[in-house]
């Protein structure tokens, strides 16, 4: 079975979030012992010097055992970084007025 097909068979549902030049992939994907797991991927597109587009990729792997206490942290440190700094975005990159444009893509259609 090839590398691509493997990878997409045990997948069982999936959301994808772009902000920027950042992806998200929210995957539920199946183990062999036919339970569910979790992956996160960050995608990240960087352009080559001839400008050439490559794809930075990090994973996080999350399984059940560990969901409260993943989610239990996440939302400790996303509300104190909203209650130090503000939802305001800082950046030299961003103006005052710039807005987010993150977006969820909820089905194959809408790519």
């Amino acid at each position: 079975m090839s590398e691509f097909k493997e990878r997409h068979e045990n997948e069982i549902f999936t959301k994808v979030l772009k902000a920027g030049r950042r992806t998200y992939f929210f995957d539920v994907r199946e183990t062999k012992a036919g339970d569910y797991y979790l992956t996160i991927t960050e995608s990240k597109k960087n352009f080559g010097e001839n400008g050439e587009a490559t794809f930075e990729k990090h994973k996080i792997y999350l399984y059940k055992e560990d969901f409260k206490s993943f989610q239990e942290l996440f939302n400790e440190s996303t509300d104190f970084i909203i209650q130090q700094k503000g939802e305001d975005v800082i950046s030299e990159r961003h103006d005052k007025d710039f807005k987010s444009k993150s977006f969820t893509i909820d089905s194959d259609d809408e790519v």
